[in-house]
């Protein structure tokens, strides 16, 4: 396939491509670009990153698992083109510089270009732009010290340039696929689900933070395959007085931005189970369709009593979402059909999302448990509670909603519900957790919504004596 992108105000014109050839082995191995770094080569570490601007918009992204098709009419920034055009140093290389913000100097592409999105974007939350950036030396002080110096300074030209690159001037997607079967890069949803019916065994690659550890890390040959990056309708957010719908290539940053206000204790979560970097290119959709049992956002999405839109050619379906997850690895979806949208109806925030798992940033749930439980005159009139990491799928507690429904909201109704965890789940014991430890702790999320609707303050990140 032929695809053109801009690389550090460079047009790139590439023909041929194989669709899975990362972003970071192409600039290392045939650009001679080895300022972008491999680390852990699975998107964990930082150590790649480089910024993509798409229409406007500047993200930081992983090059490790970032396929060459995925940048189709997008415009890269590599630590090579941080500075300007003139060797002027970024406000943040600078910043690097003169706050000592570097030592080994394996991460420091990283930080510099996640920094420079950050910048870019105007972020000062730094802590969170970086959470995705691993440093073993600093201890991060300096490297916060010189995010905050670079807050005033303007925006440099040549960064701003990239932000005027206009996609439009790019071949659609069949043109830049032409000569592959089937087209790699579908422009809509009606063109994607003409060319999935047609290749049913194709592989589907959204944001590719999964898929791209098949290739990097399980050395899969996924042939053919089927880009959704520029399927710009299923990236649509509609919200009602009804109902919020997320189409199903809306990435994780913009849904935690859309849930900030609404379901905030969600948001939160969102933040917590990835970097920015992932949270960038992670979609919705990718994540309720790879069906992981310990995959974050079923649970929540469940307990707000989510609704799943699947599309195969021209028919479309709805289902409840629990019932898309059938057993471990099986999933209620035929060949050729693929997940459309998401959507939920507004309701008053009654929702808790508790993640526990052994680190705070960008780790994998032991357990996730999110409780949506409506109270009237005193009385759980409705109750709707789902786990992942307790079942092979992600799963609701009915036992434990039937034992809350219809009873008083007190300490005691709560105490009797307990047992009822034992019914709805038997837990696995691995690596992360043993089963009783997970049964325990699924017990105590509950404890811990009663209390904190109580109005008792609950933070696990302080520890008072």
């Amino acid at each position: 396939m032929n695809i053109t992108f801009l690389l550090n105000g460079e047009t790139v014109e590439l023909a041929d491509v194989n669709p899975t050839a990362t972003l970071l082995d192409w600039l290392r191995e045939d650009r001679g670009l080895t300022g972008t770094k491999e680390g852990c080569n699975e998107g964990d570490c930082g150590a790649c990153t480089v910024m993509v601007t798409d229409e406007g918009s500047s993200k930081a992204l992983n090059a490790c698992i970032l396929f060459l098709p995925q940048l189709h009419g997008k415009a890269i920034r590599t630590i090579e083109g941080a500075n300007g055009p003139d060797q002027q140093a970024h406000p943040v290389q600078q910043a690097m510089i003169d706050l000592h913000g570097s030592q080994c100097g394996f991460c420091t592409p990283g930080f510099v270009m996640s920094m420079v999105a950050g910048h870019t974007n105007g972020v000062t939350d730094h802590d969170t732009q970086l959470a995705g950036n691993l440093c073993r030396c600093t201890g991060y002080a300096p490297i916060i010290r010189a995010a905050q110096a670079a807050e005033s300074q303007p925006v440099p030209a040549w960064v701003k340039d990239d932000q005027s690159f206009s996609c439009s001037k790019i071949p659609r997607g069949e043109a830049a696929g032409r000569g592959a079967e089937p087209p790699l890069l579908p422009t809509s949803s009606d063109e994607l689900a003409a060319i999935y019916a047609q290749n049913p065994n194709a592989t589907l690659i959204a944001g590719a933070t999964d898929v791209g550890l098949w290739v990097t890390k399980q050395l899969r040959d996924l042939d053919p395959v089927i880009f959704l990056s520029r399927c710009d309708d299923l990236k649509n957010i509609t919200i009602t007085n009804d109902e919020i719908h997320i189409g199903a290539m809306v990435d994780m940053n913009r849904m935690c931005d859309t849930l900030t206000d609404l379901h905030p204790s969600y948001a939160e979560m969102i933040r917590r189970y990835a970097s920015v970097q992932v949270r960038h290119a992670a979609t919705v959709g990718g994540n309720i369709a790879n069906g992981s049992p310990i995959g974050d956002n079923p649970p929540a999405l469940i307990a707000l009593g989510a609704t799943l839109h699947l599309r195969k050619g021209d028919t479309r379906r709805q289902i409840p979402l629990e019932d898309f997850f059938i057993d471990y690895g099986k999933q209620d979806r035929s060949p050729g059909e693929f997940v459309e949208a998401v959507s939920f109806p507004r309701q008053p925030d009654r929702l808790k999302t508790y993640k526990l798992s052994k680190r705070f940033d960008q780790d994998i749930s032991a357990v996730c448990g999110c409780f949506n439980i409506t109270v009237t005159h005193d009385t759980v009139t409705r109750a709707r509670i789902a786990f992942g990491g307790m079942a092979g799928t992600p799963k609701r507690a009915t036992h434990v909603e039937a034992a809350l429904i219809g009873k008083p909201w007190t300490a005691a109704t709560i105490q009797a519900a307990l047992p009822a965890f034992a019914d709805d789940y038997l837990p696995l014991t691995d690596m992360r957790a043993s089963a009783t430890y997970r049964l325990e702790t699924a017990k105590a999320m509950l404890e811990r919504y009663f209390l904190e609707d109580q109005g008792e303050v609950t933070d696990v990140l302080k520890v008072t004596a």
